[in-house]
């Protein structure tokens, strides 16, 4: 069935009856919830809004992480014609202060204790009116959201109604760069987003999705609500901690994450592979993956049929693809690029990941691989509704149905967002003659030298990234003589290597001042100049001993670096490099004259 609103989703889980719709975690395992009871609580919630007052147009915000409460708010309040506005619960008070002012948000969810003293502490500071909580505590601040999912009311005929063009949720952008700015999502860009985004995937009643990734991202929603349209059960996980526990005991047949989660796994596979066997066992595996990667990226199904790879799969693939719960028949990357050395990683273990590409104002997909076209390196074939050219300047423009109605109460940033009504995504990329588009790097990312030489800075990092030394890379030199890098070690990986090198150290600062360390990067970089134009070579490798989070600020809630919080925060060492190489270049010309 094609969807005209999201209000649609919730009448086909109403038609489901006793059918399972979602997995919650409890104390006795997972507890399965029917479509009858999860819209029971969803009319429940949506009697209490609509007594408040709560009614079409009026901004309700969500403060939660992954929990089934969550999406019965978020349909409560489209039911009602409420826009939702989700919130990270990484933000600060400042932040949160700010997006529920911006919005003049009436009403809110939040998860827990935690949360609700957090608004308690900038409510003076908003239009709030009314707090429902989702946890089980005494407090006369708010309500208990399982006293009102207890109601057994039904709304009227008329609730529910909705408009392709009615306004459903803002979301505000992760701000890598400058203030947030609120999206304006209507029903019609998401619903018509949701009904051609997995064309080509077969999923239905009997398959299962894991709800981690923060709901507050238009990915994760926008995946959770597509899932439940097509009769998917979701296993909501709060925390990503608890995904590999709950990927063991759910087993997912399909796998979304974004790049950062495939790295992470990449990486605790190398550090379980320590030792001259194992490691000798797991380099022959990868070159017996290698020689067959061909066949997986042609099928999921087409596992080769070779005595080495069989052996090499029992080995080794196979425990890797347990860690993802063993039975996902398709993996999807999206919110960032993942990284052709990674891609290639996956597939070399029998593991096909489809990348995508989207942004928040394009609800969300603009492109993605799929079982039927499918090409390494690239986001895919733009799906059916969508538009897609490339400007002069390599920036990637899109138009159609998904594409946002503009930013809330910024009418000049909306009209600069376009141009002749092609959306300006920020991304510069290429299509190719098949059709398929990439991302080569955010145009406002790009580096230009003071020698007046442009470079892509995150195919860089990528590579360096697929390093299990490296968490994190950051390319700098806009401006500058020469390109370099700032990078994050991974940390549990590098105490390894010190021990096993007889290396002593008592802290991390101390650890990245060593010498043997500094050489050790220097190489890793190295090695990646070999492949690169001299241009682009990386001169000087800077080592931070901090890890990159969101609670420090290095990284968005959807997990990307936000580079300019990166170089300002090592403002200071940055210029000490680039000064003192300087300083070692006047020196050398010096003693040559």
């Amino acid at each position: 069935m094609s969807l005209d609103t999201l209000n649609d989703i919730f009448f086909e889980i109403a038609a489901r009856g006793n059918s399972t719709v979602a997995l919650q975690r409890q104390t006795s395992g997972w507890a399965p919830i029917s479509a009858d009871d999860f819209c029971s609580r969803v009319f429940g919630v949506a009697r209490q809004l609509r007594e408040w007052g709560i009614s079409r147009g009026d901004r309700v915000a969500i403060l939660s992480e992954n929990r089934v409460e969550w999406t019965i708010a978020d349909f409560a309040c489209l039911l009602l014609g409420a826009v939702v506005l989700p919130i990270y619960t990484t933000l600060t008070p400042e932040q949160t202060s700010y997006m529920l002012g911006d919005a003049g948000a009436r009403a809110i969810f939040v998860a827990n204790e935690r949360q609700l003293q957090k608004i308690l502490s900038l409510r003076s500071e908003t239009s709030l009116e009314n707090i429902i909580v989702m946890d089980d505590i005494q407090t006369a601040d708010g309500v208990q959201m399982s006293q009102l999912m207890r109601s057994q009311s039904r709304l009227e005929p008329a609730a529910g109604s909705a408009h392709p063009d009615d306004l459903a949720t803002i979301i505000y952008t992760s701000g890598t760069t400058g203030t947030p700015k609120g999206v304006m999502l209507t029903h019609g860009n998401m619903a018509g987003n949701i009904n051609c985004s997995l064309a080509g995937f077969e999923l239905g009643p009997g398959d299962l999705s894991v709800s981690y990734l923060p709901l507050s991202h238009v990915t994760a929603r926008h995946l959770d609500l597509a899932m439940l349209h097509r009769g998917v059960n979701l296993a909501y996980v709060p925390s990503i901690g608890q995904l590999p526990q709950a990927l063991a005991e759910v087993r997912p047949t399909i796998f979304v994450a974004v790049p950062r989660v495939y790295e992470k796994i990449h990486a605790q596979v190398e550090l379980k592979t320590q030792g001259f066997l194992k490691r000798a066992v797991y380099r022959g595996a990868l070159t017996t993956g290698s020689r067959h990667r061909s066949i997986i990226l042609e099928s999921e199904e087409g596992n080769p049929n070779s005595f080495l790879w069989k052996i090499a799969d029992r080995l080794v693939y196979q425990p890797i693809r347990r860690r993802l719960g063993g039975r996902a028949r398709y993996f999807i990357s999206g919110g960032a690029p993942l990284g052709r050395e990674l891609a290639e990683w996956y597939a070399d273990v029998g593991i096909r990941i489809h990348e995508g590409y989207g942004l928040t104002e394009t609800a969300p997909v603009i492109a993605l691989n799929n079982p039927a076209a499918h090409k390494l390196g690239t986001v895919g074939k733009p799906i059916a509704n969508v538009e897609v050219r490339i400007a002069e300047d390599g920036e990637v423009q899109v138009r159609g149905p998904s594409v946002f109605r503009g930013y809330w109460n910024l009418p000049t940033e909306t009209d600069a967002a376009f141009v002749n009504g092609w959306f300006n995504t920020g991304d510069i990329g290429n299509i190719d003659e098949d059709g398929f588009l990439s991302i080569t790097d955010r145009k406002k990312d790009l580096i230009k030298t003071s020698g007046g030489k442009f470079i892509a800075p995150q195919p860089l990092e990528n590579s360096l990234k697929h390093h299990p030394l490296i968490a994190e890379a950051v390319v700098l030199g806009d401006r500058r003589k020469f390109p370099a890098v700032l990078i994050s070690p991974d940390f549990p990986r590098l105490r390894d290597w010190a021990q096993s090198n007889h290396i002593a150290f008592d802290s991390h600062e101390n650890l990245i001042g060593l010498s043997p360390v500094n050489a050790l990067y220097e190489g890793i970089v190295a090695d990646l100049n070999r492949r690169l134009a001299r241009f682009e070579q990386l001169k000087q490798v800077l080592l931070v001993a901090e890890e990159f989070s969101a609670d420090n600020g290095m990284l968005t809630a959807s997990m990307k670096v936000r580079r300019k919080a990166v170089e300002e925060r090592y403002r200071s060492r940055i210029d000490q490099m680039y000064a003192k190489n300087e300083l070692s270049a006047a020196d050398s010309a010096t003693r040559q004259n």
